[in-house]
């Protein structure tokens, strides 16, 4: 028996966590500049033999850049004159250091009940129920609803300046006809107490997300000795400037797709939460670790990460930068530039390094009732609901053509696992029990899509 209860455990199930771990051990570090970014092209390359194997015919490309790689394969589906759907994922990952981890951050190792290695829930879990179910219906002959084209895609971890931006710009040929579209970062479970002292697992879907925005702001002044008196120095200027802008709160805004988290969890678990408070993040807390997610979604948020300034201990510089990482709620964005600018003052420049724009859709249609029966099938006391994503995924460049997208990664988690620190982090991990109940949800939702 599968763990779905299943007399028999497909094939999509039995190759998911070996894909998974193969995919993790390809390092595919990006670290935002094209000459250090590394690995795509074989991780790609490799994507692309798997789907070959299987029976498809892909489409390898490089956006923009050499060794930037992408990979897309089309299943043609029962009825080709409906809108195509399409399931993206990315394939590099933030660097790591190998030094902070309990395993080698690349090994893709299996132990403990859960896959190891960096990408294994951003997002090398999703790559690989991808790749598992899209095999499965290919060696199969498994004809789904509508057509389906599978996108594994470069540089996500970078905006997607060299990968999905590049191919909406460079290449909408390979979008023609997609109407909807699947990726990260949704669907995994949120365990809830309820009054009684039971338990109910929501599967978070994500129907937006924050604007995404890299800023540097740059000071200048009259460079000099260190051993001087100075008014004007460019260091200081910059740095009062990112004080006031990194410590200011902004205001509380609270779009559709919170409002109804919110109201679905305080319909199953009986808390409440007042949308207007001033607490609300201290209400939000009441939810545990996932609460880190949900509250940057309440506000706009401008958190600095880089600062840059002279080149001598005793030379006051004439220039001093910082990049500053910007996330804007649903409709905020002049607001929010209006506000940045208050902050700063007059005597410090800002730019515009990336800039994408915010994304929200509706929580219902014919593929939202998908995604719920397919989780309903595999977890019946389970429950879909829409919440909106603090950070930015590729749905933004697919946005751009028009396609409406979502967050659906199913995964139902241990409720003590703190799965929002895993992003980014050291010791990532994913439990291999979720990989398969994943692969088992997504067959489930492309055979009814």
């Amino acid at each position: 028996m599968s763990q779905t209860g299943e007399a028999r455990t497909s094939r999509a199930v039995s190759e998911v966590v070996d894909l998974v771990s193969t995919l993790i051990r390809f390092d595919t570090s990006n670290t935002g500049e094209l000459e250090t970014t590394k690995g795509e092209r074989e991780c790609a390359q490799w994507v692309a033999d798997q789907l070959q194997q299987a029976g498809y015919t892909t489409e390898y490309v490089e956006s923009g850049a050499p060794g930037r790689g992408n990979v897309f394969a089309r299943l043609q589906g029962a009825d080709s004159s409906r809108g195509a759907l399409m399931m993206h994922g990315h394939l590099d990952v933030v660097p790591a250091q190998a030094q902070d981890w309990s395993v080698h951050p690349f090994s893709g190792a299996i132990r403990d009940g859960y896959v190891w290695g960096r990408g294994a829930i951003d997002m090398k879990d999703m790559v690989g129920m991808m790749l598992a179910v899209a095999r499965q219906f290919k060696i199969e002959g498994t004809v789904p609803p509508r057509d389906i084209v599978f996108a594994f895609l470069a540089d996500e971890e970078n905006g997607g300046r060299w990968g999905s931006q590049w191919l909406a710009d460079n290449r909408p040929d390979l979008f023609a006809g997609i109407t909807e579209a699947v990726g990260e970062v949704g669907g995994f479970s949120l365990t809830v107490p309820r009054p009684d002292g039971s338990e109910r697992r929501l599967y978070l879907v994500e129907t937006a997300e924050k604007g995404l925005g890299w800023m540097r702001l740059r000071a200048k002044a009259r460079a000099g000795h260190g051993s001087f008196l100075h008014e004007d120095n460019a260091v200081t200027i910059l740095a009062q400037a990112v004080a006031r802008l990194g410590t200011h709160t902004f205001p509380l805004v609270v779009s559709d797709s919170v409002a109804e988290f919110l109201a679905a969890v305080a319909e199953e678990s009986g808390l409440r939460f007042d949308p207007s408070s001033p607490d609300i993040e201290g209400q939000l807390a009441k939810l545990g670790t996932i609460s880190r997610i949900i509250g940057a979604t309440l506000r706009d948020t401008a958190n600095p990460t880089m600062l840059q300034a002279g080149y001598k201990a005793n030379v006051i510089p004439q220039t001093a930068e910082a990049v500053v990482d910007c996330r804007v709620v649903p409709g905020r964005q002049a607001e929010f530039e209006k506000e940045v600018d208050a902050l700063i003052g007059p005597d410090v420049e800002r730019e515009w390094i990336t800039k994408l724009d915010s994304y929200e859709t509706t929580f219902d249609g014919h593929l939202v009732d998908a995604m719920n029966a397919a989780i309903l099938a595999h977890d019946p006391h389970g429950r879909t609901v829409p919440y909106m994503l603090s950070g930015g995924t590729d749905a933004k460049a697919f946005a751009r053509l028009g396609i409406r997208c979502f967050g659906f990664a199913p995964l139902r988690l241990p409720p003590d696992l703190d799965f929002s620190a895993l992003f980014h982090g050291v010791d990532e991990r994913v439990p291999v029990a979720s990989l398969e109940f994943g692969a088992s949800v997504l067959e489930h939702f492309l055979l009814n899509c």
